[in-house]
């Protein structure tokens, strides 16, 4: 068996925590490779993913899988064999898009090999229709069973619809609650960057001043040394050495010249540190609001969570009642056999 790779980017590898299903849980310290393969063998598309000698990923993409892009950079897919969510963080919106159209492709060309292997099966098997059995009809007694088991029925599917739609509520809260904490995430790796970048421009200031601090010092020193060689210049007159000092001058005032402009470059060079602290305000006021945000939605997954539980009670006491119910009308329906019974033998005497 062979696989064939047809893509592959580098990312951030996240699972869901399987105890409380809202958690991300980074399954490789850095950035790993994470690649689509076709498996000739099996006719299956897969999303692999190896940190050391470890599988980090290994999903067999179906026609009922979906990647949703939960941000700019960060997308997920829920894998019901591994019985996991797995999340990916990119670097760039590019990588991001580039992956989640080839998840969409790599989806459909599933949905192909699956109809084409059902259409093989009915040609191979056009005998196995087979006619699911009717179920019997309902006994009734005056009405009175139907009608009950009806009232039953009724109330057992207002019920399971409470159900769905509480199961809906909290896996809302969840879906919200994982795009959150992968925007925190997202958000305080951008802080930590924008920290060591301050941190670094704070020090590359710190350099810049030590050496422009340098520079003066050398200028003062060569000024001197100028105004000693004019004094000289003035005292010795116009011969020979006089014109060897002119030389020397003119070359001191050159390399003082250049100095000069070096310490204009540096000058240059000087970071703007206020719109470096700006940017890292911003940030830490957006993972502030986000982690008040994530405490509002773990709220209301706690207060659909309750009524959950309040609404599998009140559907736990319904079913006894039907119980109940039921058993009653079996003792009745069995006193109306030994009825019949008696009945039937006082007619033959």
């Amino acid at each position: 068996m062979g696989e064939q790779p047809l893509l592959s980017i580098k990312a951030h590898v996240f699972q869901i925590d399987p105890a409380t299903k809202r958690n991300w849980i980074p399954a490789s310290k850095h950035a790993v490779t994470v690649s689509f393969f076709y498996d000739v063998g099996r006719s299956v598309y897969r999303i692999i993913s190896v940190g050391g000698t470890k599988a980090i990923i290994n999903s067999t993409i179906t026609p009922n899988m979906t990647f949703t892009k939960t941000s700019q950079k960060f997308g997920q897919w829920a894998d019901s064999r591994a019985n996991t969510v797995y999340g990916l963080g990119f670097a760039t919106e590019l990588q991001l898009q580039q992956f989640s159209e080839q998840f969409k492709e790599l989806k459909e060309a599933a949905r192909l090999v699956r109809d084409k292997s059902q259409e093989k099966f009915e040609l191979l098997s056009p005998a196995l229709n087979i006619t699911a059995p009717q179920a019997p009809p309902l006994l009734d007694i005056n009405g009175s069973t139907e009608d009950k088991l009806f009232r039953s029925k009724s109330a057992d599917m207002e019920q399971t619809t409470e159900k769905e739609q509480m199961r809906k509520m909290l896996s809302e809260g969840s879906i919200c609650e994982m795009n959150s904490e992968a925007e925190l995430f997202s958000l305080r790796e951008s802080n930590a960057k924008l920290l060591a970048a301050l941190h670094e421009a704070s020090g590359s200031i710190e350099q810049w001043k030590k050496q422009l601090a340098e520079y003066q010092e050398e200028t003062d020193r060569l000024r001197e040394q100028v105004a000693e060689l004019e004094a000289q210049n003035v005292v010795s007159g116009p011969d020979r050495e006089g014109e060897e000092l002119a030389q020397s001058l003119a070359e001191m005032e050159a390399l003082l010249k250049a100095k000069d402009e070096e310490i204009k470059i540096l000058q240059g060079k000087k970071p703007d540190i206020t719109e470096l602290e700006k940017e890292r305000e911003e940030a830490s006021k957006r993972v502030q609001d986000l982690e008040e945000k994530n405490a509002e939605l773990k709220n209301r997954v706690q207060i659909a969570e309750m009524a959950l539980a309040s609404s599998l009670d009140a559907r736990n006491r319904v079913e006894g009642e039907v119980h109940r119910v039921v058993e009653t009308l079996d003792v009745k329906i069995y006193d109306l056999s030994d009825l019949r019974q008696n009945l039937a033998k006082l007619l033959e005497k």
